[in-house]
C-alpha cells in the first residue's frame, strides 16, 4: 500500500502496527496488546465444550477418552501449527480465508470464510441459549428468551466499542477460566496422589477396574473421539485477533508455539484426572464431569461453582465469536466477497455493520427460544457439527501450497514452521478425512455432516460462479493487485 514516507524499524525488529487507522474507512484498529492476545489464546482452548460436553465423551468411551482427547488434540495441534505458519507470514483479519484465497483462488476464500462465519453465528446463538438455561435454573421464574436477548444486547454492544475493550473483557474472562481449570487440576493431582486431606489415592481402580480401559470397545472410543474433536473449537480466533494487535507476527507466533502444552495440560490432563478419580459410569459425569469430581472431593456447592465457571466460559465464547465473525465478514467484504455496506468502520476502527450483521442470528435465537425452548439447543448444535473440519481441511491444503511459495519467494517470512513438512501436513489431512468418514457411523453426526456438506457445496458453487464472472471483468491492474 502506498503512503507517506516513514522511519524504518531497527534491523531484526518487527514494526509496530499503527495505533489507529489513519481514517475511519481505511483499516481496522490495532488496539490489542500482547497480554490480550496471549490470554485470548489461552481462553480459546477452555470452553464450555470442555467443562460440560466432555461428559458425553466420557460416558461413551470410558477411560479411553484420554486417548480420544490426545488423538484429536494432536490433530488440532497440527492444524494450529499450519495456521500459525501462514498467519505469522501474512497476518490478516480474514486468517485462513485469506490464506485459502491466495493459495487456491477466490472461490476457496469465499467458501472457507462464509462457512466459518456461519459456524460462529450459530455458535453465538448456541452459547446464548446454553447460558440462558443456567440462569433460568437459578431464577426459575424467568424465561430463557429474556436472557438470550440480554446476553446478545450486552455482547453485541461491547463489540461495537473499541477493540481494546473486547481485549479487556476477553482477558478477564479467560483469566477466570484459566484460574478455574488450574485450580481443578491442582486439587485433582493432589487427590490422585492421596495427599489431599480427607482423600485416598484411587490408584488404577477407576482406570482399569471398571470394565477395563476400553469398556465400550473401539466403538466407544470412536464416539469419544468425535465428541472430543468439536470441544477444541475456538483456537482459530487468536489468528484473527492477531491482525489487530500491536505486534501481529510475534503475537501469533508466540500463541501458536504454546498450543502444545495448553492442549496437553488443560484437555488431556483434566480427562486423565477425571477418569482416575471417579468411575466413568458415575451418574454425575453426564451432568458435568468437573462438578462430579469436585463433589467427590467434598468441595462445598461444587455443582454451583462449576455452573458459574461454565456460564463464564459461555459468555466468553459469545464475546469472542461475535468478534471473530465480524472480522471474518469484514475481511470477506474488503476482498469483494460480500455486501459492501458491511465494510464501514467507526472512528475507533470497528466494523460496526459487520458486528451487528454477525449478531443477527443470535437475536433470531431469541424467537427460537420463545417458540421451541426445549429443542432449540440440539437443533443449533446439529447445524454446525462438521463445519470446523471443513475449515481445517482448507487450512491444511492452503498450507501445503503456501509453504512451497514462501520457500521460493520469501523464506524470511517463515517465522513459524510446520514440523516435518510436508509429511505431517499430509497426516493432518488424512486425519481430517478419517474423522469425517467416522461421522457417517452415528445418526447424530451424520445429520451434522449432511447439513455441512450441503452448505459447503452451495458456497463453493457460488464462489466458483463469482470467480468466473469476476475473472471476465477483471483488468490487468486488478490481476496485479491480487498477486
Amino acid at each position: 500500500m502506498n503512503g507517506p514516507p516513514h522511519m524504518s524499524a531497527p534491523q531484526g525488529a518487527e514494526p509496530a502496527a499503527p495505533s489507529h487507522p489513519s481514517t475511519a474507512q481505511q483499516s481496522l484498529s490495532h488496539g490489542l496488546k500482547q497480554r490480550h492476545l496471549s490470554m485470548i489464546a489461552l481462553g480459546g482452548v477452555i470452553g464450555a465444550g470442555l467443562f460440560v460436553g466432555s461428559g458425553a465423551g466420557i460416558a461413551a468411551a470410558g477411560p479411553s477418552i484420554v486417548l480420544a482427547y490426545a488423538g484429536s488434540g494432536l490433530l488440532v495441534m497440527l492444524v494450529m501449527r499450519m495456521l500459525g505458519e501462514m498467519s505469522a507470514a501474512n497476518p490478516a483479519s480474514g486468517s485462513f480465508s485469506v490464506h485459502a484465497e491466495r493459495s487456491l483462488g477466490p472461490w476457496a476464500g469465499f467458501t472457507a470464510g462464509w462457512i466459518y462465519w456461519t459456524l460462529l453465528c450459530v455458535a453465538i446463538a448456541t452459547e446464548a441459549t446454553a447460558a440462558a438455561a443456567i440462569v433460568v435454573r437459578w431464577l426459575p421464574g424467568t424465561e430463557p428468551w429474556m436472557w438470550v436477548a440480554l446476553f446478545m444486547l450486552l455482547f453485541c454492544g461491547s463489540n461495537l466499542t473499541a477493540v481494546r475493550n473486547f481485549g479487556e473483557y476477553e482477558f478477564w474472562f479467560a483469566a477466570l477460566k484459566v484460574f478455574a481449570i488450574s485450580g481443578f487440576l491442582v486439587l485433582g493431582v493432589l487427590a490422585v496422589l492421596g495427599v489431599l486431606p480427607g482423600t485416598e489415592s484411587p490408584g488404577g481402580d477407576n482406570l482399569f477396574g471398571q470394565g477395563g480401559f476400553f469398556p465400550m470397545g473401539t466403538d466407544g472410543l470412536i464416539v469419544g473421539l468425535l465428541a472430543s474433536v468439536f470441544a477444541y473449537g475456538g483456537l482459530e480466533t487468536v489468528t484473527i485477533a492477531a491482525a489487530e494487535s500491536e505486534r501481529p507476527v510475534s503475537g501469533v507466533a508466540k500463541a501458536v508455539r504454546t498450543a502444545v502444552w495448553r492442549i496437553a495440560v488443560f484437555y488431556v490432563g483434566s480427562m486423565l484426572v477425571i477418569v482416575t478419580l471417579i468411575p466413568w459410569h458415575d451418574r454425575g459425569v453426564l451432568g458435568g464431569p468437573y462438578a462430579a469430581v469436585l463433589g467427590h472431593l467434598g468441595v462445598p456447592a461444587a455443582a454451583e461453582v462449576m455452573n458459574v465457571v461454565v456460564l463464564i466460559a459461555l459468555l466468553s465464547a459469545m464475546n469472542a465469536n461475535i468478534y471473530g465473525a465480524s472480522r471474518m465478514s469484514y475481511s470477506l467484504v474488503e476482498r469483494g466477497e460480500g455486501p459492501r455496506f458491511l465494510n464501514r468502520l467507526s472512528r475507533q476502527g470497528v466494523p460496526r455493520y459487520a458486528v451487528v450483521g454477525s449478531s443477527l442470528f443470535g437475536f433470531v435465537a431469541v424467537l427460537f427460544n420463545f417458540w421451541w425452548p426445549d429443542t432449540v439447543f440440539r437443533w443449533l448444535l446439529n447445524m454446525v457439527g462438521a463445519a470446523t473440519l471443513v475449515v481445517w481441511g482448507f487450512i491444511a491444503v492452503s498450507q501445503l501450497i503456501t509453504r512451497h511459495r514462501l520457500e521460493r519467494t520469501a523464506p524470511e517470512k517463515l517465522v513459524v514452521r510446520m514440523w516435518l513438512f510436508p509429511g505431517l501436513t499430509v497426516v493432518a489431512l488424512l486425519g481430517i478425512v478419517a474423522v469425517l468418514l467416522l461421522m457417517l457411523r452415528e445418526d447424530e453426526t451424520r445429520t451434522q455432516l449432511a447439513f455441512t456438506a450441503g452448505l459447503t457445496v452451495a458456497l463453493a458453487c457460488g464462489g466458483l460462479v463469482r470467480q468466473f464472472l469476476a475473472g471476465r471483468r477483471r483488468t490487468p491492474v486488478e490481476d496485479a493487485r491480487q498477486e
